[in-house]
């Protein structure tokens, strides 16, 4: 079955981004596009959604219009739509599941009010089991021109970082773009420092070299499956959120994994996808891995 690229709409210019940048990306990848509103009827007595017949319709033209912008810029895109009455998180994250990626406007109103810094965008970036994009209202289709790159970030062992190399190598192949891929590394405390570890490290002719080795191994298979794919290795020592953003001017996407970390008060967004999504300019993909 082919997967979808799944967009969640609320009629706000976020979203209208993100439904033009999912519309760039099936095209791209020879993908349908999937046009989604969820929402909740709110009783009368709060000051919005008193109407429920009026707040029905008003989804439903939110999703038709952008069903019909799209449809204007690629004539030959396949689109289908949705307007779900339902909660916003277990339906966005339902959607994810069924998607080859679900992308969503870094902030809007009604169905995912708060995406960055609200509780409903993090559940559902936390919790899904696909790619999540965010993509912000001033993204134009120039920002992926030829010069731009596909950064990502890569961290831990290969097979940690395997499914964001996966998915920016593709993206990048799809698109003709270079990538660069971004190591970080910090000196480790005294108490990490064991009889093979310092091993590893003297073998490797110190900590940077290490580091470097680490991401060569980590992109050799990818290089090899997507062998004309232009990469540059970045390896630099500081924390992974500030290199990462470090090289951000010339990104036209970045790509950051994210493992799930849960807690007493629910799942939260790792602090390197958290630093990614609020202060880069261009779309940030957020690929889970465990």
């Amino acid at each position: 079955m082919t997967r979808p690229i799944t967009v969640g709409v609320d009629g706000s210019p976020e979203s209208r981004a993100a439904v033009a940048w999912a519309g760039r990306e099936a095209v791209r990848r020879g993908l349908p596009l999937r046009i989604v509103h969820a929402y909740e009827w709110r009783p009368a007595d709060l000051p919005v959604g008193d109407d429920r017949d009026a707040q029905r319709e008003w989804a439903r033209e939110a999703v038709g219009e952008a069903a019909r912008t799209v449809g204007e810029r690629h004539p030959g895109l396949t689109v289908t739509t949705d307007v779900l009455e339902t909660d916003a998180v277990p339906t966005l994250i339902a959607e994810a599941a069924g998607a080859e990626l679900l992308v969503l406007g870094s902030r809007g109103h009604g169905a995912i009010v708060g995406f960055l810094l609200g509780s409903v965008g993090q559940q559902v970036i936390a919790d899904a089991v696909r790619p999540v994009v965010v993509v912000r209202a001033e993204d134009r289709p120039e920002s992926e021109a030829a010069g731009r790159e596909i950064v990502v970030g890569q961290q831990g062992t290969p097979d940690d970082s395997a499914p964001a190399l996966r998915f920016a190598f593709e993206t990048a192949a799809a698109r003709g773009a270079g990538l660069t891929a971004v190591r970080a590394w910090s000196l480790p405390p005294l108490y990490a420092y064991s009889p093979g570890s310092l091993k590893l490290l003297d073998e490797a002719g110190g900590l940077e070299p290490y580091e470097k080795k680490a991401l060569a191994d980590a992109l050799e298979p990818w290089r090899e499956r997507f062998p004309d794919v232009p990469v540059t290795e970045h390896v630099e020592m500081g924390s992974a959120g500030q290199v990462l953003l470090s090289v951000a001017g010339r990104a036209q996407l970045m790509v950051v994994g994210r493992r799930v970390h849960r807690s007493a008060v629910g799942a939260r967004i790792g602090s390197v996808a958290h630093a990614v999504m609020h202060h880069a300019h261009c779309p940030v993909a957020v690929v889970p891995h465990s």
